[in-house]
């Protein structure tokens, strides 16, 4: 107490000092749960990975089959081989299928096996291809997943930017005209969306490349690929166009028809009309009352295609022998090397988890409603 002024001691601080170490509590606690849960769905996405790719087991019988039929045929074609009896050749067979055997790891139980797969895949540590090898001879799954990483990425990078782009605003613009003609034939059209890509790309290839000889069947570029950096890229553009344009033709309608429809729901919304009403020009009132209310849909939808690039179209890149990802991984279900289909699913699984934790942040910071951590957005 001082002379003059009286000083009460409530015990209680400013709200606002409270309220700064409450809401980074909060977020803290948020976070590292967060992170926790995303773990563990991405440890048991990965290793139903593992089970499926493995067939529980049963693709090791499968291996340990093959392996025993390919010795077989070298031992018995080998001329050295010819003097030896009947029960030499099979006790050489046997040894040799062993050997393998020990080597691929196939010796060990299954179950035991599993879990050791989870442990390196979680770690990044992709092992070994069983079967295939890059084009400079590599077996590391690693070498063998970046080496077809680029083409799959030119590929699928630019058929979902030209898809997605064109759909959002083509999708205003029919929210704009709701009722025209246009917006009829995509409302009609929008059930073809239905058929895969590779279905149409099929049809392309008949019609561009078998009848009319206009276009390429496939391929990244021609062989030989040209030694001119311009008529490389030429090349390649040509290539370009009939899996883009399968992709487009698959995707275009439903994608424009959901856009369409989710926007005409926002522009719906009494404030939008309030907006009209106060003389705001359509493009300020589709600005700022119909595409920022959409933002957190349009980031998600953004954002999930990007990783979803990473594993490319698995039957589209087969169709067009386009030497990507996609097609590496539909070579190695057929051979069943188990470590290059984990491998992709591990990195995809991690982009995946990744994603959706940084979401929830982005949404906080272009929605105002929404305050990470809170449980809720904001009253």
């Amino acid at each position: 107490m001082t002379e003059g002024s009286i000083t009460v001691d409530t015990g209680v601080e400013p709200v606002a000092q409270q309220k700064a170490p409450n809401n980074f509590l909060k977020l803290l606690r948020y976070t590292v749960i967060k992170l926790f849960t995303l773990f563990i769905a991405v440890a048991i996405g990965m290793y139903l990975t593992i089970l499926i790719a493995q067939m529980g087991g049963y693709v090791d019988e499968i291996i340990k089959g093959q392996l025993r039929e390919s010795i077989s045929i070298s031992v018995t074609l080998n001329p050295e081989n010819k003097t030896l009896t009947a029960q030499q050749r099979a006790d050489l067979i046997d040894s040799l299928v062993q050997v393998e055997i020990d080597r691929l790891g196939l010796d060990r139980p299954f179950i035991y096996r599993s879990f050791s797969f989870l442990g390196n895949a979680l770690t990044l540590n992709l092992g070994r291809s069983q079967f295939m090898t890059s084009d400079s001879g590599s077996r590391l799954v690693k070498n063998i997943i970046l080496e077809r990483l680029p083409p799959t990425l030119l590929l699928m990078t630019t058929c979902n930017m030209l898809l997605f782009f064109i759909s959002l605003f083509f999708a205003l613009y029919l929210s704009r005209n709701y009722g025209n003609l246009i917006d009829k034939i995509v409302i009609g059209l929008s059930p073809t969306s239905s058929a895969p890509a590779w279905f149409y790309g099929i049809f392309l290839l008949l019609l561009f490349a078998a009848i009319l000889g206009v276009l390429p069947f496939g391929g990244m570029v021609k062989a030989p690929p040209p030694d001119d950096t311009l008529q490389y890229a030429l090349s390649l553009l040509r290539h370009m166009v009939l899996p883009v344009s399968a992709w487009l033709i698959s995707g275009f309608f439903a994608s424009v028809y959901g856009w369409r429809t989710f926007f005409l729901i926002f522009s719906m919304e009494d404030y939008v009309e309030l907006a009209r009403a106060k003389g705001l020009s359509a493009r300020e009132v589709e600005r700022r009352y119909v595409l920022r209310p959409t933002l957190p849909n349009i980031i998600t939808t953004f954002a999930l295609m990007l990783i979803g690039l990473w594993q490319g179209a698995i039957i589209l890149e087969t169709v067009f022998n386009w030497p990507g990802l996609g097609r590496l991984l539909y070579r190695a279900v057929g051979l069943y090397d188990s470590p290059v289909i984990i491998g992709s699913t591990v990195i995809y699984a991690y982009l995946l988890g990744v994603t959706v934790f940084l979401l929830d942040f982005i949404y906080a910071l272009v929605d105002p409603r929404v305050r990470v951590g809170s449980g809720g957005p904001k009253a």
